[in-house]
């Protein structure tokens, strides 16, 4: 069988959630380690985002099209289920994740703290200032989420919890995002039950420098 590569860079929330997805399906893979924009990525992705994914002939990027791809095409578990209720509720929770919070929580909020393109590197307060009050209307939707469900939107784990598990697993590392994380108990214990999985264990990214 063909091999399966996936480019960008480890530290990539939506990279992680690629690894997470083969890991959970039992399918071997190539990572190639590879910045956004890089002329590995652009080979595929017209946007330049990350991931990009080869499988054979196949090239795709956009990581819920990759993910889906991965479910359908190899066996183990599905991680999308197959009945259209649960299905349509996975799918929910899928384009909460990549259309809200992630847009709130990553990238108008901690990358004030981690890329704040400020001249000596300090927090860019402005962007982060802005972005504090939007937090806490996303943490009420995951806490009521998980007072309802041990998983995202229902009783087993699917690829709404990959999706949104490499998101979650940023927000302790900034003051703002961590008391409220500290103030979900629900979210905490859900974080604790992925966090405990072997995929998540296997594509832990490495410490930020």
């Amino acid at each position: 069988m063909s091999t399966v590569t996936i480019i960008g860079a480890p530290m990539s929330n939506f990279v992680r959630c690629v690894r997470m997805a083969c890991h959970e399906k039992g399918v071997g893979y190539d990572l190639v380690v590879a910045r956004p924009h890089s002329p590995e990525v652009l080979a595929i992705s017209p946007t330049g985002k990350i991931p990009a994914f080869r499988h054979g002939a196949l090239a795709l990027f956009e990581t819920r099209a990759i993910c889906g791809y991965i479910d359908a095409a190899f066996p183990g578990p599905k991680l999308i289920p197959a009945d259209p209720t649960q299905a349509a509720i996975c799918e929910q929770w899928m384009s909460y994740t990549t259309t809200t919070a992630d847009i709130i929580l990553l990238r108008q909020y901690l990358i004030g703290y981690f890329f704040p393109g400020t001249p000596d590197g300090a927090p860019d307060r402005a962007r982060i200032d802005a972005a504090v009050p939007k937090l806490a209307p996303v943490f009420k939707v995951l806490e009521t989420e998980f007072t309802a469900h041990p998983y995202f939107g229902g009783d087993v784990f699917t690829m709404a919890d990959i999706l949104l598990f490499p998101l979650v697993n940023f927000l302790p590392r900034a003051p703002e995002s961590a008391a409220l994380m500290e103030a979900s108990p629900h979210l905490r214990a859900w974080f604790d039950r992925i966090s405990a999985r072997a995929s998540a264990i296997a594509t832990a990214p490495p410490p930020r420098p």
